[in-house]
């Protein structure tokens, strides 16, 4: 009998989890029919008591990486160092490609979730920075979050040990900060945020395992 990968079980754990996180807070939200939840209104709140105008250029600045060209830039190298170390350029194509369309397929999910849930933004007096269409999930924050997952997942595999750790951690530190300006610039509720954070998991775990199919060729 063979057995499944070393790597198929906490996969499919991770799996479970974030589908049901996203599951039982997408439930929330269509109960409340798109309005805030306690925890929305007082994060906030928060955010925007505590706002000035350095910290705003700031989280503009940051917010912006996770949107445009600079996400599918990122994936790209992710695709790239993810092969073995001696493998030539014309292979590294195809897994540059499959990465690309992870992250592709990915938005269009999102936006299809988006679309279908039609959660209303905060009150637009109370943005920092312009937003457009509908709030839950985050896009900003599913896509930082994708590509975070897709470039730890590659340099942990290009730089084993301490270091590969180390670029990993600022990986998901990067994507939970553009995650954090959503809510700071008051363009996103909390909870918008941890609903792209929750799909970006679901769909990174299928997605990595044939990644690493096809960087191991």
């Amino acid at each position: 009998m063979t057995r499944p990968p070393a790597t198929a079980a906490p996969a499919a754990v991770a799996f479970a989890c974030a589908a049901l996180g996203l599951a039982a807070l997408t439930a929330a939200v269509a109960v409340a029919h798109g309005a805030p939840l306690a925890v929305d209104t007082a994060l906030h709140r928060a955010a925007l008591a505590h706002r000035s105008g350095a910290v705003n250029t700031a989280a503009k600045a940051l917010t912006s990486t996770g949107t445009g060209a600079v996400p599918y830039l990122l994936t790209a190298v992710a695709g790239w160092i993810a092969c073995r170390p001696h493998t030539a350029a014309r292979r590294r194509v195809p897994v540059v490609c499959a990465a690309l369309g992870v992250l592709l397929l990915g938005q269009l999910a999102r936006m299809a979730a988006r679309d279908a849930v039609s959660r209303p933004r905060p009150a637009a007096a109370d943005w920092v920075t312009q937003a457009s269409g509908a709030a839950y999930p985050s896009g900003h924050s599913a896509t930082s979050a994708l590509v975070a997952g897709l470039l730890a997942w590659a340099v942990l595999r290009a730089l084993p040990g301490s270091a590969g750790r180390a670029a990993a951690v600022c990986c998901g530190l990067w994507a939970a900060g553009v995650g954090a300006t959503r809510v700071y610039l008051g363009v996103h509720w909390p909870t918008d945020v941890a609903a792209g954070w929750l799909f970006a998991a679901c769909w990174l775990v299928p997605a990595l395992l044939l990644l690493r199919r096809a960087a191991d060729r």
